[in-house]
This record gives structure tokens, sequence and C-alpha cells, in this order.
């Protein structure tokens, strides 16, 4: 499923690219002040992440996923050339943060309805024994757009010096982002609805998010829960490394982006395996035992990097944390389109996921860099992940496993 990849991929790459849009665009004097404001940016998406997943969410629930991911990619490639084709702070002052901010709120509305629409079109299309399979594909998208964002960042801040980077070379992995739009439209203008979203439609009449909210509260809560851990990992053990790289150990930002295409493309390729055997065993044992382990080990992982800070060990502790993160994701998707009936079930899968994003993983690295300065100890983020585990271990002991009943 190539489409999710545009979308993601504008994410990742503003991530990746934070110091370096922070000396850009928020320049105060203070380097921690510009990275934090940078880092505030990108969580200012995620604050849109619910209101689309509202709109877009119950669009797609009463008109059509097709017609729900086609707006969704139009309005992240809108936010996208936004950014990319900006002026600086030097050039129009506080316009440029303000440019920014807005291109952070369309990409973040855009994304809100993305994940819900997607995983509904993809179970619904399944057969019933392969829905982990499917719905893992929007997780293989978003692997693949990790990986393509760190190589294009990777390419581009190798290949010119990091003054040129800082005087525009910044640009082109945004640039790179509009380009995959295209491509992304087509497929999804040759989509086609499941039968059984549209027997739903011709059956149902009431508001799909009045509906989700009012009638399925339960499994809401529970959806909310089993997210904590599905976004607060990626944007602290991914996306927030090529910082925590450059302030913290010492590295340049190139071994982290090294070391996450390494990882990314480790768990493209485990995300089908993983799913597979979600369809056989279930997914809630794999979601326990990831997250059991996910809430030991993280903390170990950050004092093995702070104390024999290399690209080697950046690259160990990102493998294995990858391994437990596709663990854990691969069969999550699935099990939260299963936790809903067809005619809320992109409205349900959408808002969830993007209430635990706006709530946990929005400002993830504007409060793993806080924590660092205020405990003064390298590790704190992994306080932050060991928390999200525990929320997610806590709400899956409840959720009942349907991967083996018929969708509702």
């Amino acid at each position: 499923m190539q489409a999710p990849l545009a979308e993601w991929y504008d994410f990742f790459v503003y991530a990746f690219l934070s110091v370096t849009i922070a000396r850009v665009f928020f320049p105060t004097g203070s380097e921690l002040s510009s990275v934090l404001l940078a880092v505030a940016t990108f969580g200012v998406g995620f604050v849109m992440r619910p209101v689309g997943a509202a709109v877009l969410g119950a669009y797609a629930d009463r008109v059509g996923r097709k017609a729900a991911l086609t707006a969704t990619i139009g309005l992240m490639a809108l936010g996208t050339a936004l950014i990319a084709l900006a002026p600086t702070y030097q050039a129009i002052g506080v316009w440029a943060p303000l440019l920014v901010v807005i291109s952070r709120l369309l990409q973040g509305f855009s994304c809100g309805g993305e994940l819900g629409g997607a995983t509904a079109i993809l179970i619904e299309s399944a057969p019933a024994q392969r829905r982990g399979l499917y719905a893992s594909l929007q997780l293989a998208s978003q692997d693949a757009a990790f990986v393509l964002g760190s190589l294009v960042t990777l390419v581009v801040t190798t290949s010119i010096t990091p003054a040129r980077v800082e005087a525009g070379g910044w640009r082109w992995p945004f640039l790179v982002g509009v380009l995959i739009v295209p491509v992304g439209l087509y497929i999804r203008c040759r989509l086609v609805e499941p039968e059984l979203f549209l027997k739903s439609r011709r059956e149902v009449m009431a508001s799909p998010l009045t509906e989700a909210v009012k009638r399925h509260a339960r499994p809401m809560l529970a959806a909310v829960g089993v997210s904590a851990l599905y976004v607060v990992a990626p944007y602290v053990l991914l996306l927030y490394m090529p910082t925590f790289a450059v302030r913290q150990l010492g590295l340049p930002a190139t071994d982290a982006l090294i070391a996450g295409t390494i990882t990314g493309c480790v768990s493209m390729g485990l995300c089908p395996i993983v799913a597979v055997v979600s369809d056989r065993v279930g997914r809630k044992p794999l979601l326990l035992a990831a997250a059991l382990l996910m809430a030991m080990l993280t903390y170990p992982a950050f004092e093995l990097l702070v104390a024999y800070p290399s690209t080697w060990t950046v690259i160990g502790v990102q493998l294995a944390t990858g391994v437990l993160l596709v663990m854990y994701s691969g069969p999550a998707l699935a099990l939260l389109g299963e936790l809903f009936p067809t005619h809320v079930r992109s409205t349900a899968v959408a808002l969830a996921y993007s209430l635990a994003v706006a709530a946990l993983a929005g400002f993830a690295q504007a409060i793993v860099t806080w924590l660092i300065a205020a405990t003064g100890n390298g590790a704190a983020p992994a306080f932050y992940v060991t928390g999200a585990a525990v929320i997610s271990l806590a709400a899956l002991w409840n959720v009942r496993d349907r991967f083996r009943e018929p969708l509702r």
C-alpha cells in the first residue's frame, strides 16, 4: 500500500531535520530553546489529528474509504509544499515560523484521518484468516516512509556541507515528498470499496462520530490505551534518535540516520511475518509480550547508549527496540480494527489513535528533551516509553481478542 508513504514520509523528514529547522525558523540565541521550539512545532501537527480523525474518519464511514483517503493525501501535499517553499526567519521574521505551524496543522489534520480509513479498507478487503497480514501493510508503508525519509535526508546531509544544508539544502527532502503525491493519488483513485462497507453504508443512518463515542465508549477507551505504546515508542526510539545522537551522544546525525535506515528495512521484512503469526495465534499474546519487554528493556538500552556512544551501539539498540516495536505494532492495527463494527470502524480507529497521539506522542520529543535537561540523566527518554508500555499493558489486559471472529 504505497499511498500512506506520502503522509508519513513528510512527518518523518521534519523529525529528522528538526535541528536544522530549529536554526532556520526558530533562532533564539539558545540551542536548547530553538530545538524545543522546533520539536514543539512538530507536536502542533498532532493537536489537529483528533479533529482530522473526527472529520475524515466520519467522512470515510459515511461516504467512502476511497474518497477520504484521496482527500488525506491532497491535504498532506499542500502542507508539505508550504513548508518546502516557506521563506526563513531571516527573510520574513515571525511570519516564517507561523507558516511552519500552518503546514504542520494541515499535515496533522490529514494524518488524523489516514490510519482509520486505511486500516478499515485493508481488513474489510482481507480474507477472514488474513486480516492481520493485510492490516500490517499500513505499518509496512510507515516503515517504507521512515526508510525513504532517512535515506533522502542522509543523502542531502552527506552530499553537501552543513552550511549549504542550512542555506536551503534542507528543502530537498520535502520537495521529494511532494513528488510522491501523484503516484499516491493514482493508486487511491483505483481503490475499490469493500462489499462489507457498502452493505453497512446502506443500513446505517446515525452519525459515525456520535455512534463511536456514545455506544462504543469502552472499546474506544481500550483502543486509546492500546495505542499508547504504538504511538510513543516510534517517536522516541526512532524519530528522536538523530537529535539525541547529536545533542546527548556527540555523534553525527548521519550515524542515527544510518541506524534508522537499517532498522526500517529490518522492520519491513519482519512486519508481515509477525502479522501472519498473529493470524494464527492471536493478536493479544504478541502485544502483551512486546509491551512487557519494552517496559523492562528500554531504560537499560538508553543507559547502554549513554555509556558507550558509538554508531554500532545506536544500530544495535535501534535494531533491538525496532524488533519489539514491530512485534507490538504489527498485530495492533488489526486488533484495533476488529474492536469496532464496520459502520464506525474508520471513525473509531482514527479517533482512538489520534487521541493517543495528541495526548502522548505529539510533544514526546519536546518532553524527553526537557526531561534530559531537568534530570541531567541522558537515559531519561526511557521513562516516557516505559510509562506508555505500562498504559498499554493495562489496556490490553481487558481487551477481547477477536482474531477468529468475523467482522461485525
